[in-house]
């Protein structure tokens, strides 16, 4: 078992994720749990997260001490990497160049962990602090041009340090550095995502004991699949598709014709004017999520209510609550910054007095899609596009419009339409049009156009913690742009957007 310290970096789960895929047990831990709980877990190595805050602030985030004694190799990344120096007396100062992005990192010596990379290579920083003197014992293996210590190690003890981030595809040898680490701690291979199918449905029965549940759902990958998993442990399920008025073209009847298949009950609650009115005047990104969250669950909450009055036996909440949607709501480690508020943890009032199961809680989107298959769940509804919770409204930059949503419906169906005829759908990750705060001078029948612009975005990824924008041929964004022209009224201009996850975020908004 490997121990990954949870210091609130964005990465932290994706550190896991990265040693599950070589088929060993991770398990994400926060930094202020107790050396006596830790000696009596079989742990076989121990790996210290980033994290955006300082190690050299007054209210720093650190560890014990005596798990750097434990005997069992220990890996510092970032933030992690600064606490070892801090931890065993080195120095770290604030004062040097800060570095973020991709950066060139040069081997210095001879190491076990870097074994098998070359003398240099491309890594992936985001660091303001910098290891200024190494504690005694410790050896530099590789820098930077702005970090002396961009890599130490104590060969005897087996404890590492890298400011750069092994866990993100950015570093190019990332996953070697990672390897070799596993292959110090001695671990064995028991994580098999085959056995967990089975666990997951025990552990969802022996949680609720035959009582209902009811879910949220959306028609997307996490709810579907936790859902059908619930369906297993228990007929006595009630899923409710609130539509908010800012889903998909068609979504509302996607969802009813799919549970409908799946013979699960299936109740929808129609409030997309009550969302509209709420989101009139409102431009601020985080306002319309939590607008959007808030709302959702008082109509949820209400139907909740209605189904608890009907069925006596109700007293569990089911939600398709995945990894990286805990992670980018800050919520593991309690230090991790705001990237945006996801409306499916923000928390449902007490007075549900509902208990909550999250069959999902532990897996990433990959895993989710996994276990969907396992299931026998076809592959247009395990491989389908993730959506966000907040629908159509992080995709409208502004104020929403039943014509701004008109427009980006209308785009975005036409987009995805000509992804599936082209086969390419299947081949990204999540693919989607974005209506632009901006207008435009255009020409459409010898006259002049003043009209909005489209953004199209496609990318690749395994597990949305990283992303890369998708190489679409030239051929199929022409025939998209000129007919989201063409057909769409309102718009005039189409764009293609580059840009990775980091530095962006899939998502707009």
């Amino acid at each position: 078992m490997i121990l990954v310290f949870n210091f609130g970096g964005q990465y932290c789960h994706l550190i896991a994720r990265r040693i599950r895929d070589m088929g060993y047990e991770a398990i994400i831990v926060l930094p202020n749990i107790s050396y006596d709980e830790v000696q009596k877990m079989k742990v076989d190595g121990i790996i210290l997260s980033g994290s955006p805050a300082s190690v050299i602030a007054k209210d720093a985030i650190l560890t014990d001490k005596r798990f750097l004694e434990m005997g069992v190799p220990v890996l510092g990344i970032c933030y992690g990497h600064q606490l070892i120096a801090r931890l065993l007396r080195g120095v770290i100062s604030g004062k040097r160049t800060k570095e973020y992005g991709k950066q060139e990192v040069s081997i210095k010596a001879k190491s076990k962990i870097l074994a098998g990379t070359p003398k240099k290579q491309a890594a992936w920083m985001s660091h303001g602090d910098t290891v200024e003197k190494l504690p005694n014992g410790f050896s530099a293996i590789g820098s930077t041009k702005g970090c002396q210590f961009a890599a130490f190690s104590d060969e005897k003890n087996n404890i590492f340090g890298v400011q750069f981030h092994p866990e993100v595809v950015h570093t190019k040898y990332g996953g070697k550095i990672l390897k070799n680490f596993v292959n110090l701690t001695g671990a064995k291979k028991n994580w098999k995502l085959e056995d967990k199918e089975k666990l997951i449905i025990d552990d969802i029965k022996n949680l609720i004991g035959g009582k209902g549940v009811i879910m949220g759902v959306s028609g997307g990958v996490d709810s579907l699949v936790a859902s059908v998993l619930i369906s297993k442990a228990t007929k006595n399920i009630h899923c409710v598709f609130v539509d908010h008025g800012l889903c998909r073209k068609n979504e509302a009847e996607y969802a009813v014709n799919l549970y409908r298949k799946l013979g699960i009950n299936l109740h929808v609650e129609n409030a997309g004017n009550l969302f509209l009115s709420r989101l009139k005047g409102i431009t601020n990104p985080e306002q319309k999520r939590k607008i959007i969250g808030n709302t959702f669950i008082e109509v949820f909450d209400k139907k909740v209510s209605e189904l608890k009055k009907k069925y006596k036996d109700i007293e569990f909440l089911g939600q398709g609550t995945i990894y990286p949607d805990r992670i980018e709501s800050a919520q593991p480690g309690g230090k991790a910054a705001v990237i945006k508020t996801h409306h499916n943890v923000g928390g449902l009032p007490e007075k549900m007095k509902l208990k909550l199961v999250e069959p999902l809680a532990d897996l990433y989107k990959d895993e989710v899609r996994k276990i969907g298959e396992m299931l026998g769940l076809k592959k247009e509804w395990v491989w389908r596009h993730p959506f966000p919770g907040p629908g159509l409204a992080v995709r409208i930059l502004g104020e929403i419009t039943s014509e701004k949503l008109r427009i980006v419906r209308e785009a975005d169906y036409i987009f995805i339409e000509e992804l599936k005829k082209s086969g390419y759908y299947f081949k990204t990750w999540q693919a989607f049009a974005a209506l632009l705060p901006i207008k435009s001078v255009g020409v459409m029948g010898d006259e002049r156009t003043y009209d909005n612009m489209i953004a199209l975005r496609t990318v690749t990824s395994t597990d949305a913690m990283t992303a890369d924008w998708a190489r679409l041929p030239h051929e199929l964004l022409e025939k998209v742009s000129s007919r989201i022209v063409n057909e769409v009224r309102g718009i005039n201009r189409v764009v293609y957007d580059v840009t990775q996850k980091p530095p962006a975020t899939i998502e707009y908004e």
